[in-house]
């Protein structure tokens, strides 16, 4: 076998198997969830241009799968003018790795596609049964069940049933719309397509299964966590109690849900001792060193 296939098989196995494993068990990643977020987003990418590289460098003679090799870990790729003196199976391996990468990348346009043309249906149904409140600045609608959601991207709104503005006070609705303003804010959907593609594509990999159910999870908490710099925790948790039974539609992000006790827990709860992100990045700097034996293995072949 080529050695020059074990950088990126080493960089596959390390963020496809061996990160998720390490993050699920880690107790930090939900005390400081958007160092968590990367670290999962981060493997995601590594992992795609990885399995890309792999088969490419199977198929490239060792000569030029080393000076590849290097040009990508010492960033230094080689002018445009070069690829027009491409050979054949240099051409040929070019093409594999595009269309592998290029998998996950269609179907994270197509989730977002989808989810798009979902969240400018439900727009439409509330610019039809629901009504502005200016002061609030927020979509009302009718519906006894309390309940606040967002509707991210080109039809951001925030809305609040009735039944919510009966049953929070006003600390507690200050608290659920700074979550929901939160999740606009950071883009959050765009996480949520980029790990429901990734689940589809490589459903079967660890990174995938437990990335698919932690990413949502984790950005609630940031959600949460960027709200508590203009609420109160008592005001949140209070607020995520009486929205847990709520439910959002399916490309929207709700204030309650089946995810509520837990977070409202972590609110109230104070960290346990020692610094979250100094763990973390313990955690990352392990599963670098993984990788690291074999990228200086490969290294150390002559050309």
């Amino acid at each position: 076998m080529n050695h020059h296939t074990l950088p990126p098989l080493g960089l596959a196995l390390c963020t496809g198997f061996l990160v998720p494993w390490l993050l699920v068990r880690a107790r930090w990643a939900q005390q400081v969830p958007r160092l968590a977020l990367a670290v999962w987003a981060a493997s995601g990418a590594v992992f795609t241009g990885a399995a890309a590289l792999l088969p490419a460098q199977l198929i490239l003679p060792s000569t030029t799968g080393h000076r590849l090799g290097d040009a990508l870990f010492t960033l230094r790729l080689p002018p445009a003018a070069e690829f027009l003196r491409l050979t054949p199976l240099e051409y040929t391996a070019l093409v594999v790795a595009v269309a592998v990468f290029a998998v996950p990348v269609t179907g994270f346009a197509r989730v977002s596609l989808r989810a798009r043309r979902q969240r400018g249906r439900h727009a439409e149904t509330l610019r039809l049964v629901g009504r502005y409140d200016p002061g609030l600045g927020v979509t009302v609608l009718e519906h006894e069940r309390p309940a606040v959601y967002c509707l991210p991207g080109r039809s951001r709104r925030v809305v609040v049933s009735s039944g919510a503005l009966d049953t929070l006070t006003a600390p507690q609705l200050a608290a659920a719309l700074a979550h929901e303003r939160a999740h606009i804010a950071g883009r959050h959907h765009l996480l949520v397509a980029a790990a429901e593609a990734f689940a589809a594509v490589f459903r079967h990999l660890p990174l995938a299964r437990h990335g698919g159910s932690a990413v949502p999870l984790l950005l609630e908490m940031a959600a949460d966590d960027r709200a508590l710099r203009r609420c109160s925790r008592d005001a949140l948790a209070t607020a995520l109690y009486a929205l847990a039974a709520g439910r959002a539609p399916r490309p929207a992000f709700g204030a309650g849900g089946p995810s509520a006790a837990l977070r409202m827990r972590r609110i109230l709860t104070p960290h346990s001792a020692g610094h979250p992100v100094l763990r973390g990045l313990a955690t990352i700097v392990a599963a670098g060193l993984a990788a690291a034996p074999l990228i200086i293995a490969c290294c150390s072949f002559p050309n």
